[in-house]
C-alpha cells in the first residue's frame, strides 16, 4: 500500500513546503511589543505564504505528472448545477429521508453551486440564502443573523460544533446546510434561531482524480486550491485538500494570507462498516477593518467611504488551528446503523484593533478606542448514534437515538487601549483629526490638538485586563422518532436532555449548571407525490456564558438558561417543470431570565420574531437553473424596538443559463432592506440592491475558465455594522477570473 501511495502522491513536496517557511518579515510589525512577540512565535509570514501558493501549484503539477491520468469530463452543466440532483442532509444532522420529509425550513448549497457563483466564504453563501443575512463580525470572524438574531456560535462541521470565532474556508467542503429555527436535537445548546453546517469532502474509494483551481480578482487577491483523491487499494482511499490565498480588497491597508491542508482517509472495513479519519491544519492572518461612522442623519457617512479608522499595523487577526476528526459507521444490527464520531480541535486566535467609537462632523474628528484579545480553546466531542427502521403494529418507525459528550477548555484574555499622556480624561480613547490616513503609525499617533500620544496594550502601562478561564462539560442524550402513521401522514417526535456545567475563573468568576429537556414535534402530510405540508414545534437553550463562555456571573446559577421556541408551518412542492418551491411561516420567542439582586427574584425578558420565507430552486428548463429566496421579518425586542440588523425584507435570486455545451452565463441580484444598527438605536443601515453576473466556458473536456463580476452597477452600500460608528463599506464593482482543471 505504501509503495502504491508513494508512486501516486509525493507528500514530501508539501512537507518541504511547510518546513521551509521562515520568519523573515518579523521586522514589518516589530514596533509593537505584542506584535513582535506574536510574529516571533509565528512561522508563516506574508512573503512566505505567497511563495507557498506558487510552490503548491508546482507541487500539484508534479503530482499530476506521476499519476495515472483518468479522463474527467467537464462542461458548464457540471459546474453550474443546471442538472443538479436534489440534495439531502448529511448524516451528522440526525435526520433520515429526503429533505421534503423534514418539517423544517432549510437550504442546502452544493459544491457545484458554490463554484458556479464564485463564492469564496460562508458570508457569500449567506448572501443568497433566505432567512439569513451577514453581520460584520468585527472584521475577523464569520457572523450570521439567522431569523433576526446575530450569532458567532452556531456553526458546525459534519454535525460537530465549530464555535471558535474565525473565517471558515470552503476549500474542503462538499455542501453547506443552513437550518432555520431552534432545534436542540440538532444543535444541543445554542442554535437559538438556527445553525450553519459545513459538510466535509471525504475520500472516494475506487477513484483517482485531481482537481486544481486558481483565481485572481481585480483587487489583486489570488487563491489556489488542490483536491486530490488517490485509491490506495480496493478498500482504502486518501483525499487531500489544500488551499493558499493572498487577500486584497478596496480598502486601504487591507491584506490577508491563509493556508490550509486537510488529508482524510477512508477505509472500507467490510460488512457495511467504514472509517473516515481526518486532520486539518489552518494558518490565517488578515487586516481588521471595523468600517466608518454614522452621521447626523443616522446613516453611514458616504464621504468617509475611503477612510480606514485604524492603523496599518495595529489592526490584525491571526488564527492557527489543528483539527482531528474520525467517523466510524457500522451495521450494529440487521436494522440499525451505528455512527461513532470523535473530534478534537486546538485553536489559537489573536485579534487587535483600533476603531471609531464616536464622530464629530463639525470638528472633523473621530474618537478611537481599541483592544487586543486572545483566545486559546481546546474542545473534544464524542457522540454515538443508532439509526434505523422497524415496524410495530403495522406502523413504521425511523429512529435516531444517541449520546454526546463535550469538553471545552477556554482561555481568553483582553487588554484595552491605554493612550498616554491622557489628553481627554479617558485613557481608553483618543481623538484624531479625520484624514486619509489617520495620523497614527503603529502605537504612536498625533491627536487632533497636535499632541503626541502612545497606545500601550502591554507592559507596565497596560490597563483593564480581562482574563477568564472557562471549563465547559456537556453530557447529552437524544431520541428522534419519525413515525409513518399512514402512507401520507408522518409524525416526528424527539427530545434531547443536556447536562451542562460551566465554571469560569479569573477577572469574572462564576458557575452555571443546567439540566434541560428540549422537545421537538412535527407532522408532515403528503397532499400528492409532489406536494406536502408540515407543522412543527422545536426548542433549544443557550447558557448565560454567551457565545464565548466568558460572561458567567455569580447569580446565573439561580435562574434558568435562555430558551428559544419555534412554531412553524410550511409547504414543500416539487413543481412539474423541475423546480422545488418551499414556503414557511414561523414564530420564534426568545425568553431571557434576568436576576434582580435587590429583590432576589428573576424576571423574564422576551423577544418575538414572526415572518415568512419563500424559496424556489431547480431547473426552469433544461438550460436554465434558478435559485431564489425572499424573507419577511418582524423582529422586536422586549419593549417593541426592532432587533439589530434584522431587515423587514430580504430578497435574492441567482440564474444560470447554459447557452451551449461549453458556455454558461449567470445573473444574480441581492436586495436587503433597511435595518437598525443597534437595538434601541436610531442609527440605520440603508437598504441596497447589488447585481452580480458571470460566465463560464469549457476550454477542453477537463478545463473550465470562469468570470464572476460582483456589484455590476457599482453601488455604494453598507451591508452590515458591528456598532453605531462601525459600518462596513461594500466593495465597488470588481471581477474574479478563475480556472479549474480536472484530471
Amino acid at each position: 500500500m505504501l509503495k502504491k501511495f508513494s508512486e501516486k502522491f509525493d507528500i514530501k513536496i508539501l512537507l518541504r513546503l511547510r518546513l521551509s517557511l521562515s520568519i523573515n518579515e518579523i521586522e514589518s510589525h516589530s514596533h509593537c511589543p505584542l506584535n513582535k512577540l506574536k510574529l516571533q512565535m509565528k512561522i508563516t509570514t506574508t512573503r512566505t505564504k505567497r511563495a507557498a501558493i506558487i510552490a503548491m501549484a508546482l507541487a500539484v503539477f508534479n503530482i499530476n505528472a506521476g499519476a495515472q491520468e483518468q479522463a474527467y469530463e467537464l462542461n458548464p452543466l457540471d459546474v453550474t448545477g443546471s442538472k443538479v440532483v436534489s440534495p439531502s442532509l448529511s448524516s451528522g444532522l440526525k435526520s433520515l429521508g429526503p429533505i421534503k420529509d423534514i418539517p423544517k425550513s432549510l437550504s442546502v448549497v452544493t459544491d457545484d453551486q458554490i463554484k458556479a457563483q464564485g463564492m469564496n466564504s460562508v458570508g457569500d453563501i449567506i448572501n443568497y440564502t433566505p432567512g439569513v443575512n451577514n453581520s460584520q463580525g468585527e472584521g475577523h470572524r464569520d457572523a450570521a443573523v439567522i431569523r433576526g438574531v446575530r450569532t458567532t456560535q452556531d456553526f458546525y462541521r459534519d454535525g460537530i460544533r465549530d464555535d471558535v470565532q474565525y473565517y471558515r474556508p470552503l476549500y474542503n467542503i462538499e455542501q453547506v446546510e443552513i437550518i432555520r429555527g431552534p432545534d436542540a436535537l440538532l444543535s444541543g445548546f445554542g442554535g437559538g434561531y438556527g445553525l450553519i453546517n459545513r459538510v466535509s469532502k471525504k475520500g472516494m474509494i475506487g477513484e483517482d482524480f485531481t482537481v486544481l483551481s486558481g483565481s485572481v480578482d481585480t483587487f489583486g487577491e489570488h487563491n489556489v486550491q488542490l483536491d486530490k483523491n488517490i485509491e490506495l487499494d480496493d478498500n482504502t482511499a486518501l483525499r487531500v485538500n489544500v488551499f493558499g490565498e493572498n487577500l486584497e480588497n478596496h480598502r486601504d491597508f487591507y491584506y490577508g494570507d491563509g493556508f490550509g491542508i486537510n488529508p482524510t482517509l477512508k477505509y472500507d472495513l467490510g460488512n457495511g462498516s467504514t472509517l473516515d479519519a481526518s486532520y486539518e491544519y489552518l494558518d490565517q492572518e488578515r487586516f481588521i477593518d471595523r468600517g466608518i461612522p454614522t452621521g447626523a442623519d443616522n446613516k453611514p457617512v458616504g464621504s468617509l467611504k475611503d477612510v480606514v479608522f485604524g492603523d496599518s499595523s495595529e489592526n490584525f487577526s491571526t488564527h492557527e488551528a489543528h483539527i482531528l476528526r474520525a467517523v466510524f459507521e457500522h451495521q450494529a444490527t440487521d436494522s440499525l446503523m451505528g455512527r461513532l464520531s470523535a473530534s478534537h480541535s486546538n485553536h489559537d486566535k489573536l485579534y487587535q484593533n483600533l476603531y471609531a467609537s464616536a464622530y464629530d462632523a463639525a470638528n472633523n474628528t473621530a474618537t478611537l478606542d481599541g483592544y487586543v484579545d486572545t483566545t486559546k480553546r481546546k474542545t473534544s466531542i464524542f457522540s454515538y448514534d443508532l439509526t434505523g427502521e422497524f415496524e410495530t403494529a403495522g406502523i413504521t418507525h425511523s429512529i435516531t437515538v444517541g449520546a454526546e459528550y463535550l469538553e471545552t477548555d477556554n482561555d481568553n484574555d483582553r487588554y484595552h487601549a491605554n493612550f498616554l499622556p491622557d489628553y481627554n480624561s479617558d485613557p481608553d480613547t483618543e481623538v484624531f483629526t479625520i484624514a486619509r490616513p489617520l495620523n497614527i503609525s503603529g502605537n504612536v499617533g498625533v491627536n487632533n490638538d497636535g499632541n503626541t500620544t502612545t497606545n500601550y496594550y502591554t507592559g507596565a502601562n497596560r490597563v483593564n485586563a480581562d482574563m477568564t478561564f472557562a471549563d465547559i462539560k456537556v453530557l447529552s442524550f437524544y431520541l428522534n422518532d419519525e413515525i409513518a402513521l399512514t402512507d401520507s401522514l408522518d409524525l416526528v417526535l424527539g427530545a434531547r436532555f443536556d447536562n451542562m456545567d460551566i465554571d469560569v475563573t479569573g477577572t469574572t468568576t462564576g458557575a452555571d449548571e443546567d439540566d434541560t429537556i428540549s422537545p421537538r414535534v412535527g407532522m408532515i402530510l403528503d397532499l400528492t407525490e409532489q406536494a406536502s405540508v408540515y407543522a412543527s414545534f422545536s426548542e433549544t437553550f443557550a447558557p448565560k456564558a454567551g457565545d464565548q463562555y466568558a460572561k458567567v456571573s455569580a447569580n446565573d446559577e439561580k435562574i434558568d438558561p435562555n430558551t428559544f421556541e419555534n412554531l412553524e408551518f410550511g409547504i414543500k412542492y416539487d413543481l412539474p417543470i423541475g423546480l422545488t418551491f418551499t414556503a414557511a411561516y414561523f414564530e420564534v420567542e426568545a425568553n431571557k431570565p434576568e436576576y434582580d439582586v435587590a429583590t432576589m427574584t428573576s424576571t423574564m425578558v422576551k423577544s418575538d420574531i414572526t415572518g415568512f420565507e419563500l424559496e424556489l430552486i431547480g431547473s426552469l428548463t433544461d438550460q436554465w437553473f434558478v435559485s431564489a429566496g425572499y424573507t419577511n421579518l418582524d423582529a422586536k425586542a422586549d419593549g417593541g424596538n426592532p432587533l439589530r440588523e434584522a431587515p423587514e425584507d430580504m430578497f435574492s435570486i441567482w440564474n444560470n443559463y447554459s447557452v451551449s455545451d461549453r458556455l454558461a452565463v449567470n445573473l444574480g441580484v441581492i436586495y436587503q432592506g433597511e435595518s437598525v444598527i443597534k437595538t434601541g438605536s436610531s442609527a440605520i443601515l440603508p437598504d441596497y440592491t447589488r447585481v452580480d453576473a458571470g460566465a463560464s466556458y469549457a476550454l477542453t473536456e477537463n478545463t473550465t475558465v470562469q468570470l464572476n463580476v460582483e456589484n455590476l452597477t457599482d453601488e455604494l452600500y453598507f451591508p452590515h455594522s458591528h456598532s453605531t460608528h462601525q459600518a462596513s463599506v461594500g466593495a465597488p464593482i470588481n471581477a474574479m477570473l478563475s480556472i479549474t482543471s480536472k484530471f
